[in-house]
């Protein structure tokens, strides 16, 4: 379905960009784009707007181009757009977006080959863009054609390498002649596409003397062969993995090429520089007869550069080329350079933090180790790196990168006061901690303490003294539990063999039972709790002193009384962790007397319960039993792990139970009942018998409506069933709950539907739905459905979007039963009068003609008004039907046959409803006539 109007266009982009999924479920890709097409074929939508419909194209190309051959069609549209587009300056901003989003078309759906007529012709159109140098052709208005029709051929060539093997010299001459600022745009194109063309020239396996001269002198067609078979990217950093050509090849014209690239990239932007740079740098590594000292002329002013991208590319030539191109001094000017970077004043965090990565990841000429981990280069020494020592005053990712980079300094020189000046830092950030820090520095204080692990965990004087500072840290903080939990379990994972994680926990397991009753207010027993749960899981802590706190706590305090759940459950982790611990039998009668104690006096039900589990458990199962249940079992099936013979841990993961999951595809579908399926609401009434003629009909009639509710509702039937072939997982449904969406105010909010289960191979479940118009008109609703699956999972779909038509909304006149036809006839007429338009400034007429043809007007009327038929007359042949729409409107029908035609005079209470029947009538007629042909 078409856009209503172009204006509508920037909601619908925005709408797709926010969510491409949701906006998607709405509509189909096929639609979308076909809209988009046609709106941007559109002279009347203005160019902006346009340039703003190809965003979708250019952001998410393979959504709406799913397939080569949507690919294909989508950029031929597009093409023939850009030739219709008018070649003013005006229209250059569209024509540029235009070019870009056939290139990404093309390129995201795979169609850059040969026999491609739109590749072929594009890639001639960007050619010949590029071709116009200088702006000789069209002038510098056209200018940022030319700059797109370049990123587009670098684009391509970078995506199919060595597609423009062909054309270095056309390439080569165009970079000399240009003179603008595009004359970078060129030379980056040239770049690449030489870099790529020696790559090809690597692979071929008989090389001959001339044959790099030949490629650099070549100026022929597009190198359709070279999309056949993709070339892998080249890794600058490992040497032994990039393809040469042979020593014997001569060179000379690709030296003068490079050089000459090189005397002129001072002239370059600096992320143009960088990036010729990296292709040079490839080609170089790839000529062994061409030395890596033709690069030293720039090595001076790449050294004092402030550029990071320059820096970047310095340190790549130095990874590729080491020794060959960097001297030792060289080396350790470029790491003072870094050091002193670093710690720059006036540069960003961000820049001082990429700083210190190159010194923790440079290319050393001689590296001891090479697997691309954080190591300390042999250079760096403490005198070298002391300026780099962390302050308090600095921020949280500056002081961990450089305690980072001084740990592994001091970690390699064995220099014990340098250790000391790093765990006097950890003392000042405990104290700024201590002294209620924010919480950037107590996360900052405990990553610190990780990295200081991290590095001299064997220091038994300095890691001794750490546990006794974060214990006396927790007695006066013990909000800090859950730091002090996740900073144990994080060195736990690092340091496999160190004691220190389970000796921490033992000192926070002591500090905390030996705590009076009177110090455990409300508040830090839940702490203490959490830190008992943790220690409870070591299998080295002996567990009788917690089980022993515990106990004496409920016995000599008012928990038990208070019964605060979150407290009780609390107590209840401990106790699970305790039932798993290997020593269970150390503390096996102390902890069945603690959960005794807490099933009688505890005075929480949901508490008492779960105690008297444990307990059960404990005192009737084996230790491995007793094991089996309380584990998860990690690696069951998913409706296993759900199933309540496994006991969930407080600290276990239920997102995936309480989150409502979004289906990739429609799971279900409505489908609407047929005409004989659906019974229109019965809206009749009981009133006086029709035995006095005299009767006002239309009075007694309208006064069925001083009941708002009479006659306000249309039901509609549709089959709720599965939307085609679905995942196995979808084949049992249980409560379903559908939910409705209005595109418009013309009605009365939707109420959901709910449908208890749907099963895949039995019948469709019959849905109802109630609508309550303000306004007739046709309207579409947006539906969507929540269900669970059989595994407890609960799940979104979207539904195809429901249209209401017109003739949906028609219901039979609403008169009592007990009416007669004359009286229906008799109300038909006093309606018809009331409705003239002298009478009512809303009302309208209207005359429709068709032919018959040679199906019979009675088959017609049957077929389509019989069930708003009041009166019918065989000769002359005519028929008056009248159409009841809620919540009280009218269209009346006197249809008549002459020879040649038949017309239908209608009249309605409400104007607005005469393009609809008009259009309804018109379907109906010309459904008819194809019918009979």
């Amino acid at each position: 379905m078409a856009a209503p109007n172009p204006e509508g266009w920037p909601q619908r982009v925005a709408a797709f960009s926010c969510s491409p999924s949701h906006f998607l479920s709405s509509t189909t890709p096929e639609d979308f784009l076909s809209d988009l097409l046609q709106d941007l074929k559109d002279d009347k939508v203005s160019e902006s707007t346009k340039v703003l419909m190809l965003g979708p194209l250019q952001e998410h190309p393979t959504i709406l181009c799913p397939s080569p051959q949507v690919g294909e069609q989508t950029a031929v549209a597009l093409l023939g757009i850009f030739s219709r587009t008018a070649h003013t300056p005006k229209s250059v901003n569209l024509k540029c977006h235009l070019m870009l989003s056939i290139a990404t078309v093309l390129i995201s759906t795979s169609f850059v080959k040969q026999g491609v007529k739109v590749a072929e012709g594009f890639l001639d159109l960007l050619f010949q863009t590029a071709q116009d140098t200088n702006d000789q052709k069209h002038g510098g208005m056209f200018r940022p054609l030319r700059a797109i029709a370049c990123d587009c051929l670098r684009e391509m060539e970078t995506c199919c390498p060595g597609l423009l093997s062909h054309k270095l010299e056309a390439l080569y001459s165009l970079k000399q002649q240009e003179m603008t600022p595009l004359h970078q745009a060129y030379t980056l194109l040239y770049g690449v596409a030489l870099r790529n063309a020696v790559h090809c020239l690597t692979l071929q396996k008989d090389v001959m003397d001339g044959d790099l001269k030949k490629l650099l002198a070549s100026n022929e067609g597009f190198a359709w062969k070279a999309t056949e078979k993709p070339l892998e990217l080249v890794q600058l950093t490992t040497m032994s993995q990039i393809p040469v050509l042979p020593s014997n090849v001569e060179t000379k014209e690709l030296k003068s090429v490079v050089s000459l690239l090189l005397e002129e990239c001072y002239l370059l932007t600096p992320v143009t520089q960088a990036a010729l740079l990296r292709e040079l740098t490839q080609v170089v590594s790839m000529v062994q007869s061409l030395s890596p000292a033709i690069f030293k002329s720039q090595l001076l002013r790449l050294f004092g550069t402030v550029e990071i991208s320059l820096l970047h590319s310095t340190l790549q030539m130095k990874g590729t080329f080491t020794d060959s191109l960097f001297t030792a001094e060289d080396e350790n000017f470029l790491l003072k350079r870094l050091v002193g970077m670093a710690q720059h004043p006036l540069l960003s965090t961000p820049q001082k933090l990429f700083y210190i990565e190159c010194i923790l990841h440079f290319p050393e000429n001689r590296p001891i180790s090479s697997n691309g981990e954080e190591s300390l280069p042999v250079l760096v020494t403490p005198r070298m790196a002391a300026s780099l020592f962390p302050t308090v005053f600095n921020d949280s990712s500056t002081m961990l990168s450089r305690l980072n980079i001084l740990s592994l300094v001091y970690l390699e020189d064995d220099e014990e006061e340098g250790i000391g000046y790093i765990f006097d830092h950890l003392m000042a950030l405990h104290k700024i901690v201590d002294h209620h820090g924010t919480r950037e520095m107590t996360t900052t204080f405990f990553r610190a303490v990780y990295i200081f692990m991290q590095n001299f965990y064997l220091n038994e004087k300095y890691t001794t003294d750490l546990i006794e500072s974060l214990s006396e840290l927790y007695r006066r903080h013990y909000t800090l539990a859950p730091n002090l939990i996740n900073l144990v379990d994080s060195t736990q994972k690092l340091l496999e063999d160190s004691s220190w994680p389970t000796d921490l926990l033992k000192a926070l397991q002591m500090l905390i039972v030996e705590l009076p009753l009177q110090q455990l207010i409300h508040q830090s027993l839940y702490w203490h709790l959490k830190v008992l749960g943790r220690v409870a899981k070591e299998e080295q802590a002996s567990q009788r002193s917690t089980v022993r706190f515990l106990l004496n706590l409920l016995i000599n305090s008012s928990l038990c009384g208070l019964g605060d759940w979150r407290i009780g459950n609390a107590l209840l982790s401990v106790c699970r962790n305790l039932l798993q611990h290997p020593n269970l039998d150390q503390v096996f009668i102390e902890l069945a007397d603690l959960l005794q104690f807490m099933m009688h006096s505890f005075e929480d039900v949901d508490i008492q319960d779960h105690a008297r589990f444990y307990y059960t458990l404990l005192t009737n199962l084996s230790k491995e039993k007793l094991s089996g249940v309380l584990n998860m079992g990690t690696g069951e099936s998913q409706a296993k792990i759900r199933s309540l013979s496994s006991i969930m841990a407080e600290s276990e993961e239920l997102s995936s139970c309480l989150t409502v999951h979004r289906t990739r595809q429609p799971v279900l579908k409505l489908v609407k009942l047929s005409e004989d399926g659906i019974s229109k609401p019965d809206h009749s009434s009981s009133g006086p018998e029709d035995s006095t003629p005299d009767v006002d009909l239309l009075k007694v009639y309208q006064n069925q409506f001083l009941n708002p509710e009479f006659a306000s509702v249309v039901i509609l039937k549709y089959h709720l069933t599965f939307a085609g072939e679905v995942d196995a997982l979808y084949h049992k449904l249980f409560c379903i709950c559908l939910h409705f969406e209005q595109t418009d105010s013309n009605y009365e909010r939707v109420s959901d539907v709910s449908v208890p289960c749907l099963i895949y191979d039995r019948k469709p479940c019959v849905v109802s739905l109630t609508l309550k118009p303000w306004r007739p008109y046709p309207t579409v609703l947006h539906a969507s459905a929540i269900f669970t699956t059989e595994d407890g999972l609960s799940w979104h779909t979207q539904l195809d979007p429901i249209p209401i038509g017109f003739p949906d909304l028609f219901l039979p006149l609403p008169v009592p039963v007990h009416w007669s036809q004359g009286s229906r006839e008799q109300l038909f007429h006093q309606l018809w009068k009331s409705l003239c338009p002298e009478e009512s400034s809303q009302s309208a007429t209207s005359l429709f003609c068709f032919e018959v043809g040679e199906r019979s007007l009675r088959e017609l009327i049957e077929s389509s008004f019989h069930k708003y038929l009041v009166s019918k007359q065989l000769n002359p042949e005519s028929y008056k039907v009248l159409l009841f729409l809620p919540p009280q409107f009218y269209v009346l029908l006197k249809i008549k046959n002459s020879e040649d035609a038949a017309s239908v005079s209608i009249i309605t209470d409400n104007w607005k409803l005469l393009p609809f029947i008009n259009s309804y009538i018109k379907c109906i007629t010309d459904y008819s006539a194809d019918r009979t042909q």
